[in-house]
């Protein structure tokens, strides 16, 4: 049995935060709904609603598969999900699975209980030598597999970082070093991949490549917006829509280029004049032996917030699962949409909440510490200050927030007036960047710990009505 707690653990002491019944009302409404989307999208649960065997087929979102033409299953793969599913093909599977490894984020490998599957710790965001051990075996049994095999690759929300296999020419070194700037500079998750997708053996098609002639399914938990499968951890089972000269394209947009090592500049110019082989196309017949499915998504995870808002009598308006963008700038265009609400809230009756899903980025220029949901909800705060009844929270699904402990933040219009009595600037903390420091302060994190899922991030509004 898995024993991740999806629970938000400060749960309690977030609702009595607010100054007011009305404002723990709109706190307990936001906290309640994000913390039930957490426990539907855990990704065992996913799998085991939309995956049954049953008499030697395997049905997968409507499509059955006849195991009896397989000699082997070979379960791979890798990201935050990674381990869950894990456990909970082989539950299904039991005896059927020959083998299998994927990796995981490292500290989280004891949380599951598989017997074949081995779940084998790497480092995330940044690659690491265990990721890239991990992906040396997994492809040991790639290379067993033949026509007559199935190969399952379990893929979900940072399995880029925690699956690397770097191309011979560059170090793993080299990748950390890129991977690094990139994220600091705001690149967002396609243009991140463009590039590691080109310096890998595993990612951009290429795992599908090494696979054939054997069966290749792969099962996709998406955390990227709109869900591009070649996207979703560099699509290492997936034809590649990206070129060298995208990758080069966005290090140079960053201003990354001038730094970039040596070996790495002249394979990337060496492969945008046509002297390496690009990354597998969509036109290669290799393809038709693969097969790939989304079981989760951000929208999905959004649905279910507004599933349980309903619930509680909540007047709901799901609004988009495609925002994106710089932090701060999106936390305005959520207090906008709260102000509007707020404006008219002499004519409802029930609470009313907006609920966005996405991943927004942050350009690091402050030495802070912080995430992009925590400064998205701290632009937030600055414009909804003195208000009544209002609340909004923002978290990222995996539990965590960049690189904090924390899943996102939560705010109403008193929390400014109560960081105000501790002499914290929200303007300050914004330009440095350190928007977890100052909701450490007036106790407004979320935390849940590692959710062992990765749906990008949920953000949420509430506006309570008029009731005097």
């Amino acid at each position: 049995m898995e024993r991740l707690n999806l629970i938000i653990k400060n749960k309690d002491e977030l609702i009595q935060n607010g100054e007011s019944p009305t404002d723990r009302e709109a706190r307990s409404l936001l906290l309640e709904s994000i913390e039930f989307a957490l426990k539907e999208i855990n990704p065992n649960r996913l799998i085991k609603s939309q995956i049954k065997y049953n008499d030697e087929k395997l049905n997968i979102m409507d499509t059955y598969i006849n195991l009896n033409k397989f000699n082997n299953i070979f379960v791979i793969g890798g990201g935050k999900a990674g381990g869950s599913m894990a456990q909970a093909l082989e539950e299904i599977l039991d005896d059927k699975i020959t083998d299998g490894i994927v990796n995981v984020p490292e500290g989280t490998e004891g949380k599951y209980s598989t017997d074949v599957i081995k779940v084998h710790g790497s480092s995330h965001p940044i690659p690491s030598q265990d990721g890239v051990s991990g992906v040396e075996r997994m492809m040991d049994l790639v290379k067993k597999a033949n026509e007559n095999d199935l190969i399952i690759c379990l893929i979900s929300g940072g399995g880029s970082a925690l699956m690397p296999f770097p191309i011979d020419e560059v170090t793993l070194d080299e990748k950390q070093s890129i991977t690094k700037k990139l994220l600091l500079a705001g690149a967002n998750i396609n243009e991140l991949n463009a590039v590691r997708k080109h310096l890998s053996k595993f990612k951009g098609g290429w795992l599908a490549k090494k696979a054939y002639p054997a069966t290749l399914i792969g099962l996709i938990l998406s955390d990227v917006v709109g869900d591009p499968l070649d996207v979703i951890a560099s699509g290492p089972t997936v034809p590649d829509t990206s070129r060298f000269k995208d990758a080069i394209f966005v290090l140079e947009k960053y201003d990354i280029w001038k730094d970039v090592s040596n070996s790495i500049k002249e394979y990337f110019k060496n492969g945008e004049k046509g002297f390496i082989s690009d990354t597998p196309k969509p036109n290669e017949s290799i393809f038709q032996k693969v097969q790939n499915f989304i079981i989760g998504n951000n929208r999905l995870a959004c649905l279910k917030v507004e599933k349980k808002l309903k619930s509680m009598r909540v007047d709901t308006h799901f609004l988009t699962s495609f925002l994106e963008g710089e932090s701060r700038h999106a936390g305005l265009f959520y207090s906008a949409l709260a102000l509007e609400n707020y404006s008219n809230r002499n004519n409802f009756s029930n609470p009313k909440a907006i609920i966005m899903g996405g991943e927004t980025t942050v350009t690091v220029v402050g030495k802070g510490r912080g995430g992009r949901n925590q400064e998205a909800i701290l632009s937030a705060a600055t414009k909804i200050c003195g208000l009544e009844g209002v609340a909004i929270a923002s978290i990222g699904t995996d539990g965590i927030d960049g690189p904090t402990d924390a899943a996102g933040s939560i705010a109403d219009g008193k929390s400014l007036l109560r960081a105000e009595e501790k002499d914290l600037s929200p303007y300050d903390s914004i330009r440095n960047n350190d928007s977890y420091n100052f909701f450490n302060r007036i106790n407004d994190l979320i935390f849940t710990g590692l959710t062992g899922t990765n749906v990008n991030d949920i953000a949420a509004i509430i506006v309570m009505p008029n009731r005097e």
